[in-house]
Order: C-alpha cells, then sequence, then structure tokens
C-alpha cells in the first residue's frame, strides 16, 4: 500500500510538472498533503493546513501543515520549501523563529528531512520510495511523550499487579483475623450481597465470589 501511495506522489508532482511547467512549492505541495493525509488515515489523524502555532518566543507562526488527532491535540508540523532554496538555511530560519522541534517533516520535493526530540532524526532522497515511506513513517507514527510515558506507567502496573493483590490478599486475610471492626463491616457487606444476589448463596461463597472478581 504505501508503495503505491508513493507511486500516486510521484506521478501527481509529474502531472503538475508536465501541465503546469513548473515544481514551485506552492505548485506542487499539495502533492505531499495528500501522500501525508493518506498515511495518517489509518492513525486516526489529519494533517490541515496554515494553522497558526504560538512559538516559544510569543510569535505566530503558520506550518505548511499540522497534524492533528481528534482531541485537537498537535502531533506534528510539515513544512515545505521551494527546490530552489538551500533547505538546511531555510531550516535553521524556520528553527530560528520558534518552529517546533517535536516532530517537524522539511521538504524541498528533492530531500526530506525528519526532526525528532530537539535533533534530525532522518535525511533521505525523496526519489527513494523505500526511504521516503521510512521517514513519512516515523513522521506519522511519533508518540508525544506523555504517551509514551503513560503507556510505560500501565506496563509498570501490569507488571506489578501480581505482587499488589497478593499483598492485598495477605492483609485482607490478616484483618480477618485480628479486626473486629474490618470484621463486622465485612460480614455485613457479605450479608447484604447475599440477600441482594442470591439468598440460597452462603456468606463464605459470597466471599470468595469478591475475591475471585475484585481481587484478580
Amino acid at each position: 500500500m504505501s508503495t503505491l501511495i508513493i507511486s500516486h506522489y510521484y506521478a501527481d508532482v509529474e502531472n503538475v510538472m508536465q501541465y503546469g511547467g513548473t515544481k514551485k512549492e506552492t505548485a506542487i505541495r499539495g502533492a505531499f498533503q495528500h501522500l501525508l493525509n493518506q498515511y495518517c488515515e489509518p492513525k486516526h489523524l489529519l494533517l490541515i493546513p496554515e494553522l497558526e502555532y504560538a512559538t516559544k518566543f510569543g510569535a505566530l507562526v503558520y506550518p505548511d501543515g499540522t497534524i492533528k488527532d481528534a482531541m485537537r491535540l498537535d502531533w506534528g508540523w510539515w513544512e515545505s520549501k521551494d527546490q530552489f532554496d538551500n533547505l538546511d538555511e531555510e531550516i535553521r530560519k524556520k528553527l530560528d523563529k520558534g518552529y517546533p522541534t517535536d516532530n517537524i517533516l522539511f521538504e524541498d520535493s528533492t530531500t526530506a528531512v525528519l526532526i525528532q526530540r530537539g535533533a534530525e532524526r532522518l535525511r533521505v532522497s525523496m526519489r527513494d520510495a523505500d526511504a521516503l515511506h521510512r521517514l513519512v513513517t516515523a513522521f506519522i507514527s511519533y508518540e508525544r511523550p506523555e504517551i509514551a510515558e503513560f503507556r510505560a506507567a500501565i506496563a509498570g502496573f501490569a507488571a506489578d499487579l501480581p505482587d499488589i493483590v497478593t499483598r492485598l490478599r495477605e492483609i485482607i486475610a490478616d484483618a480477618g483475623q485480628t479486626n473486629a471492626t474490618f470484621c463486622a463491616a465485612r460480614d455485613g457487606l457479605l450479608r447484604l450481597c447475599q440477600q441482594t444476589i442470591n439468598p440460597a448463596i452462603t456468606p463464605l461463597d459470597i466471599r470468595e465470589m469478591l475475591i475471585q472478581h475484585i481481587l484478580t
């Protein structure tokens, strides 16, 4: 699928050049915008052109495209330059203005440069379909730091959960032997559950059901 998307991008650029006689940025960037949105679609993202961005200097800038999710969170930015520009110089100018460096793709229809977390990650020839696919995939697949931290926290909790459950069982068992207040509250809860669920079930059965469904 990715090969087909990139092939269509090449064809779109060739058509613009053939019919329009130009390869200016403003003429051909729509083709790359379409390519990016095709990569965005499976991840439920959308690249929206010319949205304002407030820089760290307090100024407003307008990247050629901003990748957004349904919550309107920013996932990346795209900036298209003319092939006759010095791409590295144009990148420097944009970054000096305060353009974001979390996940931004610069391209001039010849070379694509991906900057992530403040450093250049990839630089590829846009005529190399495989390399372009890798770069665009890395761009679209970028994970916001707070989401990466959340995933790590979930993984850590899942790893710790068996020990937590074991310790909780021990605490409940100890309280059932030594804490009269706990025992009274526990027995009252078991009687209430017995009456509500099925009076024929014994409190012991109710207790085992609760342990099974709450602590596992």
